[in-house]
């Protein structure tokens, strides 16, 4: 009954008609990079060259405060909501193939927003909301998909998808953990380990390819083909371009045409890749004169792994934490005419934020509709005077309120710890003892958020339900037989 309840608090917003009023807003792009460093590219600190970026940056805006979440799955439910992934994905982790959870369909995301304002849609890439036919792409606002569901790392070692290309592929796959249902430890988030099915590739209801080491070198490069293809035919037409890469995750796979070219490491040559990508995004814009109407937004879904290449620098820490470098991200904003060239701001912004931001400036009325933790920050973006991001954020890993900051100042509830950010990035001096009103304060923000979401457990008055499936099924068997209703390419692959 609960369940029906929130569908039906929810059904005025997903019947909405399309407004017209899209022809007068912009196109948006956004690209999500997979465990890019906040070093890794050249407008940050990077030590290769990355043009296509450096040129992004010189023409556009930096965000240096820029957070996601500490892993996959919560940003990307931060990104598409607008909501504090414990909000709208109260899970541990990550989602894993096979999962019986997944972004509750009833959820409305950027996708939705912008759809019911008139725009043409699609995601092209890693979604990670849930692998099921109820949590893809195109049951969530999008008029096509192609892409994984889940990151490249979550299939079998013997296809590539536990071991960087250098390293020889493992003839069979070791026992690994089972789920739940056969007898396993693993919880209703999905296959864990070497349990895990194989790596399916989609197009729109189809599984068109059974990924493995050889077609991994190929995301990148096909994503953007694909990207550039929706650009040209959707140039007349005002468009949102959801473009989450594989890359740079482990294991790392950039093309063969960039293996070797940095001369530092896989991880970095998928970077190099990376640029190569923008470049051929904003070369199309240009080209066709859509750029003066296109927001592009490049980022990073959380900070970068240090132990798998990644360069966090000056932040501390690294992926999977609440320290600067697990959260903090690389995050650029590019509008020709409309974001001041060579500009940067420090303003607290965050993946929340894209959705409201996006449903502003495309003028959609569904926005009233909605309860979200993210803010416009279109005000931010144009440079118009007095505009601010967040005066609070909270860093969430999966249920538990880890940290908060206001301002400059930081507190970590663990080690009981305040850090000032903008004299102390890298977070390394303790000042609490100097501060003990700062603290206080931050306490108290922190105490008005655990009455609405909690802390260390996922019943709170404002946690949404999760999506949940019955007898949840990989999207390809082990045996490479394809899942009714994905089979339309064929019943099995090899």
């Amino acid at each position: 009954m609960k369940s029906l309840l929130f569908l039906f608090a929810l059904c005025p917003l997903l019947c909405l008609p399309a407004e017209a009023l899209a022809k007068d807003g912009p196109n948006f792009i956004l690209i999500n990079i997979d465990d890019l460093g906040y070093a890794d590219i050249g407008p940050f600190g990077a030590k290769i060259p990355t043009p296509n970026l450096d040129r992004m940056a010189k023409e556009g805006l930096k965000l240096t405060s820029h957070y996601a979440a500490p892993v996959c799955s919560p940003s990307r439910a931060a990104m598409m909501t607008g909501c504090y992934p414990k909000r709208v994905l109260p899970i541990p982790g990550v989602l894993f193939p096979a999962a019986a959870v997944g972004l509750h369909p009833a959820e409305v995301t950027v996708g939705e927003v912008l759809k019911q304002a008139g725009y043409a849609t699609t995601c092209i890439g890693k979604w990670h909301l849930g692998d099921q036919p109820e949590f893809l792409p195109t049951a969530q606002g999008f008029d096509s998909y192609f892409g994984i569901p889940y990151s490249n790392d979550m299939g079998p070692a013997s296809e590539g998808s536990k071991s960087n290309p250098d390293k020889p592929l493992p003839k069979t796959n070791d026992k690994g953990k089972a789920g739940k249902k056969d007898g396993g430890d693993n919880d209703e988030t999905g296959l864990k380990g070497n349990a895990q099915p194989p790596l399916p590739l989609l197009d729109g209801g189809n599984v068109i390819e059974r990924v493995k080491a050889a077609e991994q070198h190929t995301f990148t490069r096909r994503y953007t083909e694909r990207a550039v293809k929706y650009i040209r035919e959707n140039q007349q037409q005002p468009f949102f371009l959801y473009l989450p890469h594989n890359a740079v995750h482990f294991p790392h796979y950039p093309h063969q045409d960039f293996i070797g070219k940095s001369g530092l490491s896989l991880q970095k040559d998928w970077v190099l890749e990376v640029d190569w990508s923008v470049g051929q995004i904003l070369d199309t814009l240009r080209a066709l004169k859509l750029d003066a109407n296109t927001l592009v937004i490049f980022t990073s879904d959380n900070g970068g792994p240090v132990n798998q290449g990644a360069d966090n620098t000056p932040l501390r820490g690294s992926k999977g934490s609440t320290l600067e470098g697990g959260m903090r991200v690389c995050t650029l904003a590019w509008w020709p005419g409309k974001i001041a060239a060579g500009t940067k701001t420090a303003a607290i912004t965050s993946h929340m934020d894209w959705l409201p931001t996006f449903g502003t400036l495309a003028r959609s009325k569904s926005l009233e509709k909605l309860k979200l933790d993210g803010k416009d920050i279109s005000p931010v973006l144009l440079g118009q005077k007095d505009a601010t991001g967040h005066d609070v954020f909270h860093y969430y890993s999966g249920f538990n309120l880890q940290a908060v900051r206001s301002g400059p100042w930081k507190y970590q509830f663990a080690t009981k710890q305040l850090f000032n950010l903008d004299t102390d990035i890298g977070e390394a001096t303790n000042v609490a003892k100097d501060h003990a009103d700062i603290v206080a304060q931050l306490q108290k923000h922190a105490d008005a958020m655990k009455a609405d979401l909690g802390d260390k457990t996922k019943d709170a008055p404002g946690v949404r339900q999760l999506g949940r499936v019955e007898n949840p099924q990989p999207l390809i068997a082990t045996d490479g037989t394809v899942r009714p209703g994905f089979d339309k390419i064929a019943k099995k692959l090899p």
